[in-house]
């Protein structure tokens, strides 16, 4: 369940100019005084980090950009800088007429009004922000982001080096957040902290098998115009980068984090924090993009999972004896990935509606950082090239055919990829592309994930019986999610809560619990962004009838 969509963490850093600026009202120039706008958003956010920029866009000048600082960016504490830029670029959006816009402006309109009013929320919980979270952690995204770093010239791998050679200085930025999270009483328990130095060390101990070597030198083998010599001089500093810049960046944030170890006053759910449980509100709100008070979150789950446990309930009743089939049935015709999302695709086309042709490559993480990335992920192509996608296979987790079959769905067809190359097919504008609403990404994913098992060639009773039993295990976890963060559960009250539900292995429920404890909020965008999809289908099966068609929709709902 611990699988990424984004490897990046995109920050919308607004700098609008209010000057000379009043309210644009002619219906003739509205639509392009916004677009110029929202263009404007795009290349400042887009062009405010190096990697943000470089796997946004494979061609910046298209889009107005030429040029660019090389640097990752830096972490912050500057809350009143912040939230005045939003305010800010909020005041400017205002000064739209929205009447006068088209209808997708408008859209537009109320995203990135939305996405403002959220990030002004969330600006004084700044500190209570885990960068260094053991499944989603800067960390550990890091080295995967860089080995896949495109060069499609030679000016790529200057920009590149350059940027690997700043690492130490954005680690320092990093660790001065991690200090003041500590002076602030808000640094991560021991526990989650020994696991973010152990997935350190892991990186560092990779010696000459370490993949940013390797993966550099296929990426330049790549460039056909360079001399040899050329690649031999670029080969060598990257090494030299590796070892004077980047190897140093994590070994000082080892050694920080050792000294920092002891500081977190806090081993429980976020509402043990001043002011944690009306953070814990803010991050639900935010990850799930659900409007439902927390009360009417845990009804939505407890709903769903009710649900579940009859729909299960009545497969066994009509189908005493069907578990006896589990040994055989829950494979699937094809053990390559690559066949599978064949396989997936074409029965996608006959429920959802066609996208673009596209290339995936199938890759597999390296066996260093099996222990610590998820089961599976994809990356996200840039935007004005979506031909190209990669998915990553952890080959530690020991998926078996089924498995392999349900996460290349939840991650190509008819989940992120699909979902990806779909939306890039119907030209939006750019900055929508930049904005982060996980409850719909992974929401979306999570459904496609449980779809398949009915494009699997699994008997529909088993299938159903397998599908309704991992919706429930994934709304058990957010329902722990709640219980730990906005209830204050224990181990111990976690361990009851799951033992109910016949979950007894304690080591396992640990797991789960300082998982929980380290990434708060996660399962529930998984989870509330899946059975929202469900809410909203349901309400168009109701109103439309026998008339309803999925694949008939304006969209991949």
């Amino acid at each position: 369940m611990k699988r990424k969509k984004r490897l990046f963490l995109l920050c919308l850093s607004f700098i609008i100019l209010l000057s000379g600026c009043s309210k644009i009202s002619t219906l003739t120039n509205a639509d392009a005084a916004f677009e110029n706008f929202t263009l404007t958003l795009f290349q400042q956010d887009v062009s405010s980090t190096t990697l943000g920029l470089h796997y946004t866009v494979q061609n910046p000048e298209n889009y107005g950009i030429t040029e660019s600082d090389v640097t990752y960016g830096e972490f912050s504490t500057d809350t009143s800088s912040a939230l005045a830029t939003l305010e800010n670029c909020q005041a400017a959006l205002e000064k739209f007429p929205y009447k006068a816009l088209s209808e997708e402006n408008r859209l537009t309109y109320d995203v990135l009004s939305s996405y403002l009013e959220t990030s002004k929320e969330g600006v004084p919980y700044t500190l209570y922000e885990e960068p260094l979270s053991p499944v989603t952690g800067i960390h550990a995204q890091l080295p995967v982001l860089l080995s896949e770093y495109p060069f499609y010239t030679e000016e790529d791998v200057i920009t590149y080096l350059r940027l690997i050679e700043t690492t130490p200085d954005y680690f320092d930025s990093l660790i001065a957040f991690e200090q003041q999270k500590a002076k602030s009483g808000l640094f991560m328990a021991d526990y989650t902290a020994d696991e973010v130095i152990e997935q350190c060390s892991a990186f560092l101990t990779m010696g000459e098998d370490n993949y940013l070597l390797s993966t550099f030198e296929e990426r330049l083998d790549a460039l056909e115009d360079l001399s040899s010599t050329t690649k031999a001089d670029y080969l060598s500093k990257n090494r030299t980068l590796l070892t004077s810049a980047v190897l140093p960046a994590y070994q000082e944030l080892v050694s920080a984090l050792i000294k920092l170890r002891e500081t977190g006053k806090n081993t429980q759910g976020l509402c043990y924090l001043p002011g944690g449980k009306e953070y814990y509100c803010y991050l639900a709100a935010r990850e799930t993009g659900s409007s439902r008070s927390m009360a009417k979150l845990m009804t939505l789950i407890q709903r769903q999972l009710a649900d579940d446990l009859l729909a299960m309930q009545n497969v066994l009743k009509e189908y005493p004896s069907i578990t006896e089939k589990s040994a055989s049935a829950s494979s699937v015709p094809f053990a390559s990935p690559d066949l599978i999302l064949r396989d997936l695709q074409s029965k996608t086309t006959k429920t959802f509606p066609e996208s673009q042709a596209v290339n995936v490559e199938v890759k597999y993480v390296p066996s260093a950082l099996e222990p610590y990335l998820s089961p599976a992920f994809y990356l996200i192509p840039a935007i004005d090239n979506t031909t190209d996608n990669v998915i990553y296979i952890n080959q530690a987790h020991s998926l078996d055919d089924l498995r392999l079959f349900t996460a290349l769905a939840h991650e190509g067809y008819p989940g992120h990829l699909y979902q990806t190359t779909y939306y890039a097919s119907q030209n939006p504008n750019p900055l929508r592309t930049l904005f982060n609403f996980k409850g719909y990404v992974e929401g979306w994913a999570t459904y496609a994930e449980m779809c398949s098992y009915y494009l699997s060639s699994l008997d529909k009773p088993y299938a159903t019986l397998l599908q309704k039993n991992s919706s429930l295990i994934l709304g058990l976890y957010a329902m722990a999610d709640i219980g730990i963060h906005y209830n204050g559960w224990n181990l111990e009250r976690t361990r009851q809560f799951f033992g109910t539900y016949g979950m007894e292995d304690e080591t396992v429920i640990q797991e789960i619990y300082e998982l929980i404890i380290g990434d708060p909020a996660n399962y529930l965008a998984y989870y509330v962004g899946y059975v929202e999809i469900l809410e909203l289908k349901r309400d168009m099966i109701e109103k439309e009838g026998a008339q309803f068609s999925q694949k008939g929709r304006s969209g991949p709902f």
